[in-house]
């Protein structure tokens, strides 16, 4: 729990930053419907209707059914629990009213999942509760509060991610020891998950893999295709390792008995996708949009001669694979306002694409990072040669 009190102390000290009064979270049976801020600053599941309110004058206030006061008293994360047994809107506007806030941040977003985590239902809920009180007219998204809260990790977070990233890793390692010929996709992903599992840890994600040009990339599960000489094996997959995620991609060539090493136009593109990683990790610092990072890459493509991916560069990693917030990619409707937010140090992000070499395969790699003023900082060991066997 000490994260979470973490996170509770650095949402107070962002709520100070972004001029809002408070902040609430509200749930009910969250082991069916989770609120994604509820890792971040509750910590416990909740079974009935309830309410978390934090103020920018340091308050964090648990409103909880009495079944399930305990576990928030026990956190000590909390400076206020408060139980209910028969209904939670009396209680609830006598909280806000001895608060009084001006402006009530709650979560609903059309641009970030992560800040979207109140449902329409909830939202009818909380309406009817505010009725007749002036803070019905006060609510307002808190969209940029928890996207910041999410992106801006701290120290103990990082370590984890950093953590995630290294065991994914040694995870491959091994695994690339033990890949041969002839062996399926599934077989791979399965020995792949199963060596996480051993560690003690579980895959952030469904493993990827293709089997050269035999099955398409992306998010499609791995398929009964063989890995055959002369096929470049790509694989995506990480490690969620105390909560915390990693993303990586790696590639092996299976040379055929008359190669003495890979074809010059896989090591080409291996070679220009790893050098396209290099060179947009020197531009993730504080302060610069995330499109023109993606820009810069898009162009580097282009001068090689290839064509662009069809997707963003990097997405943020935390607790979750796609974590919300600012992302590193293009201007396109599907990003909405996500690539124009500044990256900020403490940011966790992937960086990752790929060329597609028709009868050889995926050319792609991905790699974790931490934005810094220097730069991005990788989180754990790069690819940066092609491993041939």
């Amino acid at each position: 729990m000490e994260i979470v009190k973490e996170k509770i102390d650095q949402t107070v000290a962002l709520l100070d930053e972004l001029g809002l009064d408070c902040w609430i979270v509200f749930v009910r049976e969250t082991a069916m419907a989770s609120d994604p801020a509820l890792p971040m600053v509750v910590g416990h599941d909740v079974v009935w209707q309830s309410f978390f309110i934090y103020t920018r004058g340091g308050e964090a206030i648990a409103l909880v059914g009495n079944f399930d006061q305990e576990n928030f008293k026990r956190s000590g994360c909390f400076t206020e629990v408060h139980a209910y047994t028969k209904g939670v809107s009396q209680d609830f506007r006598k909280i806000l009213n001895r608060i009084d806030p001006e402006q009530v941040a709650v979560n609903f977003s059309t641009d970030n999942v992560a800040a979207d985590g109140l449902s329409h239902g909830m939202f009818l809920l909380l309406q009817d509760y505010l009725k007749k009180t002036p803070y019905a007219e006060r609510l307002v998204s808190a969209e940029e509060l928890i996207s910041k809260l999410r992106s801006r990790k701290l120290p103990s977070e990082l370590a984890l991610l950093e953590k995630a990233a290294t065991l994914a890793d040694e995870a491959w390692q091994k695994a690339v020891d033990k890949i041969k010929p002839g062996m399926t996709e599934r077989q791979i992903g399965d020995l792949i998950d199963d060596l996480i599992r051993q560690a003690g840890d579980t895959p952030s994600f469904p493993t990827i893999v293709n089997a050269g040009s035999k099955s398409a990339p992306g998010h499609s599960l791995p398929t009964d295709a063989k890995v055959e000489r002369g096929d470049l094996l790509h694989v995506d997959f990480g490690v969620r390792h105390d909560n915390f995620c990693s993303d990586i991609q790696r590639l092996v060539y299976f040379k055929r008995p008359s190669e003495a090493s890979a074809p010059e136009g896989l090591q080409r593109a291996f070679d220009t996708v790893s050098g396209i990683i290099t060179e947009t990790a020197t531009l993730c610092k504080p302060g610069v949009k995330g499109y023109r990072v993606d820009s810069r890459a898009r162009q580097r493509l282009k001068e090689a001669g290839y064509p662009e991916y069809q997707h963003a560069l990097g997405h943020q990693l935390g607790r979750d694979v796609h974590d919300g917030g600012a992302i590193i990619g293009p201007c396109w409707e599907r990003y909405g306002v996500t690539p124009t937010i500044p990256l900020e140090a403490g940011n966790a992000f992937t960086l990752e694409l790929e060329i597609m070499l028709p009868e050889t395969g995926c050319a792609g790699l991905e790699e974790d990072v931490a934005v810094t003023d220097a730069g991005a900082r990788f989180l754990g060991p790069r690819q940066t040669e092609l491993t041939v066997k």
